[in-house]
């Protein structure tokens, strides 16, 4: 499918919004607790349908149990159950966190692979879990489109897709690549704090004037 482009007229606007989400949120970056790799996998893993907070509340028990790959690999999925429990969707979660770690012991020695395609072979890693890994832990360009970024992405007229990956190309058209981390971290921290997905608070979004989606007030 052809993707939608912005018009030459759009590009100041879309510059302008560019801007201002990075005078907004200038120290914008991942909310989730972790000090290498292996921890922000697991931690991005734990993240889905479940708050950052939840999941910061979680970890430090976890990674104290099973530090690295070849310890949660030899883990009893009961055990790490149990540690997991109020991440949500546990039951999954922890099968897929044993299996993901087994995967690394016996296709990486252990180590968080850098590439998309080794990171989305293993198990519970999507596409969105392997951009976050890739951009946060390598620093390689990525955008991961998660509900907020979808959300925020369709109001402001940034993508007109109806899918994830297609939101993501769109966002890749109109964000420069070096800033790709960062803009996942702005459209996230406005689609949280501003642009919420039942009442967005146009009235103080210094988004509002350029945002074909923007409430009158």
């Amino acid at each position: 499918m052809k993707r939608w482009r912005p018009r030459p007229d759009e590009r100041e606007r879309v510059a302008r919004i560019w801007q201002a989400l990075a005078d907004t949120y200038p120290d914008a970056r991942t909310e989730l607790a972790f000090g290498n790799p292996f921890e922000l996998l697991c931690a991005v893993i734990l993240s889905a349908q479940c708050t950052d907070v939840r999941v910061n509340l979680v970890t430090p028990g976890l990674f104290r149990r099973f530090p690295d790959a070849r310890a949660l690999a030899s883990a009893d999925v009961a055990e790490v159950a149990a540690l997991i429990r109020s991440c949500g969707l546990w039951p999954a979660k922890s099968r897929n966190l044993v299996a993901m770690a087994g995967m690394l012991v016996a296709r990486h020695r252990g180590e968080v692979p850098d590439t998309r395609e080794a990171l989305e072979a293993l198990p519970g890693v999507g596409r969105k879990t392997a951009n976050v890994v890739l951009a946060q832990a390598f620093g390689v360009p990525a955008l991961a489109v998660d509900t907020h970024v979808f959300r925020v992405a369709r109001r402001l007229g940034l993508s007109r897709a109806r899918d994830v990956l297609g939101v993501e190309e769109d966002l890749g058209i109109r964000l420069p690549q070096e800033s790709w981390a960062e803009g996942h971290h702005w459209l996230i921290l406005h689609g949280r704090r501003v642009c919420v997905a039942r009442k967005p608070r146009c009235a103080s979004c210094s988004l509002a004037a350029d945002c074909p989606g923007a409430e009158p007030w």
